[in-house]
């Protein structure tokens, strides 16, 4: 797993230098009073067409982008701690300072934290000292070997993950899943790869420069291993819910328990092309049902949602709830339409039809991310 986007920010105990020529003055019309002087964000332009975006409004430092495509054609592989993330951000506010010289702080981790009430004043919420983490998207890539992406984003779209039912595209590169305060999805990597930064090289570059070439051996690396790009998206709410948005005041490993979470969601693919037999044997064999009787009527349901185009049952009966979750268990979603290209074109398993594995093996003349490391001499 690694980091793809990060947004951060940080309140200071004094006022940020102002580097822009470019302010917004807040003022009461009454008085005159200056009540708030602030800047509209920028973009910071980076190599290869790469921007990261600041924002400085008093005491408050915004940055927010894709630290591992800093200066990067790709992003096919980036930095797996948030530490590597906070360190290209920090390097790019060295850049920026105001007509004395005064630079913008870096960001830095919290070492201690308080309690604050909310707005509402109904519980008290976890202040740290440091930097907080707005946004963060946790990465994989999942290789399912050469010309099985679509298939398997396909099945991928059948499941639900949590309460979400799978949406996939209608190219049918990509599938997803949409909550209020995280988001996930599956896509071809190959295929991203040469829909969106194929255009941007070939405009910048040329199509016969060395950095065309290159891209499109990241391509061509990523086509023939099958990768299928595993995103999450985690955003402000599920972080300040789950103790994970103060820098340095919670286990990085919590991300790497989450992201695995959404990796397993293929568990239950094996069983998509079963019949009604099989159904009915796997229900009693994983013990989702205590009975032969339940098993059949289980699969009886699974047999209507497969080949009647009216089904259409109620999920407010019990027992329609039921069937939905035993069969849910072993990756039959029947509060879907069954539609036979997404359920019926591949059975997913791990040692047999696809192979999936989180690891990519990257080749040699791949160029890694390369967290800055920056010492400075303090006077005495």
């Amino acid at each position: 797993m690694f980091y793809d986007y990060l947004t951060v920010e940080q309140v200071f105990d004094f006022v940020l230098p102002q580097v822009g020529d470019t302010g917004i003055c807040y003022y009461d019309r009454r008085t005159g009073q200056t009540l708030r002087d602030t800047a509209p964000s920028w973009k910071h332009e980076g190599s290869f067409s790469t921007s990261i975006r600041i924002r400085v409004d008093g005491n408050k430092l915004r940055v927010e982008g894709n630290p591992s495509a800093v200066n990067r054609l790709d992003n096919l592989h980036g930095f797996s701690t948030v530490a590597d993330c906070i360190a290209v951000y920090n390097a790019i506010l060295r850049e920026y300072g105001d007509e004395s010289g005064t630079r913008l702080p870096g960001f830095t981790r919290c070492t201690e934290f308080g309690y604050r009430q909310t707005e509402d004043g109904s519980k008290a919420a976890k202040v740290g000292n440091g930097a907080r983490i707005r946004r963060i998207d946790l990465t994989t890539n999942r290789t399912v070997g050469k010309g099985n992406e679509k298939p398997y984003i396909r099945a991928l779209s059948t499941q639900r993950l949590g309460y979400k039912n799978g949406h996939l595209f209608e190219d049918g590169w990509t599938c997803d899943w949409l909550a209020r305060d995280h988001y996930s999805k599956a896509y071809g990597k190959a295929n991203a790869i040469r829909k969106f930064l194929f255009p941007k090289c070939k405009r910048n570059f040329g199509e016969d420069s060395e950095e065309f070439r290159y891209l499109r051996g990241v391509a061509d690396h990523c086509e023939l291993h099958g990768v299928v790009r595993m995103e999450q998206e985690l955003k402000s709410e599920y972080l300040q819910r789950e103790g994970l948005e103060w820098w340095g005041l919670f286990d990085e490993a919590d991300f790497q328990a989450i992201h695995s979470k959404f990796l397993g969601i293929d568990d239950k693919l094996e069983v998509m092309a079963m019949d009604y037999q099989t159904i009915a044997e796997t229900l009693l064999a994983r013990g989702i049902v205590g009975s032969k009787q339940a098993a059949n009527a289980t699969a009886n349901e699974a047999m209507k949602w497969m080949h009647s185009s009216t089904y259409c049952p109620d999920f407010k009966k019990s027992q329609m709830q039921a069937y939905r979750a035993r069969l849910n268990r072993i990756g039959l979603n029947i509060a879907q339409p069954y539609d036979i290209t997404r359920h019926s074109v591949v059975t997913i398993k791990r040692q047999e039809e696809i192979v999936v594995s989180d690891v990519l093996e990257l080749p040699s003349f791949y160029r890694h991310p390369v967290a800055p490391r920056h010492l400075s001499l303090v006077a005495a």
